[in-house]
């Protein structure tokens, strides 16, 4: 139905029918949960061989034994392995614990606190700090930047990326801004991929922003493809170094949805510079990493190729899911006006532009239907969409046979409040 086109008898009509449906589905009592892009069960099985893959072996390559303190960029072939993930050099490479979050907001905070070439280069000591954030995106992204009181700067994106004229203009115009946050493959949560002209302008922006900007590479869904065909990315470091931008360039990655969620490893690419400054930091609040834990992750995987075998098992699992999602979607509102929706070919998230004005709303009635989504909202700096209309759908966690239930509940929701506003 195009809402839009139709009589306020026709509207009163669907609205009726809705209501009786809305009813029913509140009287099942259901308890579904599509908040949050986790693993789920099957998954994390596919790693289940983790578990004693040592054998009483500790020592890396080089002899170290990595029971004991120490190695605090983490063992060799792990940064061998995982550089070829981020797109630098192994020199580049630092592996950590268990969250690239942590990473992130450690690179946040040093360059914050302490600076990113010493105390004099500190953003704090420049007052008032900025962020550049494409939108919709990240909630924990935006999360650091108000935790350490970095004020936010929305900006638009469409398929290709971050608008880049806006950004180029932004960061020209204001030297407060010292960072651009991005997911650049099958972004959270839209599931698009950067275009190489947008991958190549943003490694530029270090020539225009000045030595202090740091472009935050969130690259936490680069192997994560749903198919054998899904659009590559163009590397970042290899169009910094053309540009002569390299310290400008921080990339970020993991294994938390590729192992276990909770006991994988996190990594990051940075110049050598970079890293150089990232550790003297770094070694005021830790001796080293779990280096255990990364010498099994090498052992489990083998090599690159093994990594990506490992990951179309994971695709195997999820394809369905979002499969399930695109269909309800598809059927529900392919021939009407109300709403639009990406067709990710990775990552972890389907996002849903509802007419503007009901994101709230049909988050609400979700909610008293039995039914948890993520909160309007979230996909923007404070919480605040303006438009009050993005709605991410995360497949992951649930069975095939919740989501369905979930989706279904979703499109009578969306109606529902779409009739009623129209109406109103």
């Amino acid at each position: 139905m195009y809402i839009d086109q139709a009589s306020a008898q026709d509207l009163q009509a669907h609205l009726a029918e809705l209501e009786k449906q809305y009813a029913e589905i509140q009287s099942a009592k259901l308890n579904l949960d599509l908040t949050r892009g986790k693993p789920n069960s099957a998954q994390l099985d596919l790693s289940n061989s983790l578990d004693g893959i040592l054998t009483g072996s500790y020592k890396a390559e080089d002899g170290t034994d990595c029971r004991n303190y120490g190695g605090l960029d983490g063992i060799a072939e792990a940064k061998a392995l995982f550089s070829q993930v981020l797109g630098v050099k192994p020199s580049e490479t630092l592996i950590g614990g268990n969250a690239s979050l942590t990473l992130m907001f450690q690179s946040v905070a040093f360059a914050h606190l302490f600076g990113v070439r010493g105390r004099d280069s500190a953003w704090a000591n420049e007052g008032e700090i900025k962020f550049l954030c494409p939108v919709p995106g990240y909630d924990r992204h935006f999360g650091i930047c108000e935790e350490l009181g970095i004020q936010m700067i929305p900006v638009a994106m469409d398929d290709k990326g971050p608008l880049m004229d806006e950004v180029e203009s932004l960061v020209k115009a204001d030297p407060c801004i010292k960072g651009i946050w991005c997911v650049p493959r099958f972004s959270n949560p839209t599931g698009i991929v950067y275009s190489d002209e947008v991958v190549d302008r943003i490694a530029r922006l270090g020539n225009i922003a000045g030595a202090n900007f740091r472009v935050m590479w969130d690259n936490a869904y680069a192997i994560h493809a749903l198919g054998d065909d899904a659009p590559q990315l163009a590397n970042l470091m290899d169009a910094a170094r053309r540009h002569g931008t390299e310290d400008s360039v921080l990339i970020f990655g993991s294994t938390s949805k590729v192992t276990f969620a909770g006991s994988g490893l996190a990594f990051m690419g940075a110049s050598e510079e970079n890293l150089k400054h990232f550790k003297k930091h770094l070694g005021m609040s830790t001796i080293g990493p779990d280096k255990v834990n990364q010498l099994r992750h090498v052992k489990f995987f083998g090599d690159l190729d093994g990594l990506l075998q490992h990951m179309s098992k994971h695709a195997e699992l999820l394809k369905p899911r979002f499969d399930a999602v695109l269909k309800h979607l598809e059927q529900g509102f392919s021939d009407s006006d109300l709403g639009s929706w990406t067709v990710p070919e990775g990552g972890y998230f389907v996002s849903f532009d509802a007419r503007p004005g009901l994101a709230k709303e049909i988050v609400r009635l979700a909610g008293e239907a039995g039914v948890k989504l993520t909160p309007a909202g979230a996909t923007f700096p404070y919480g605040k969409d303006p438009e009050d209309k993005n709605i991410r759908l995360a497949p992951s966690f649930p069975s095939l046979d919740d989501i369905n239930k979930t989706m279904e509940v979703f499109t009578v929701c969306v109606k529902l409040a779409s009739v009623r506003q129209k109406l109103s």
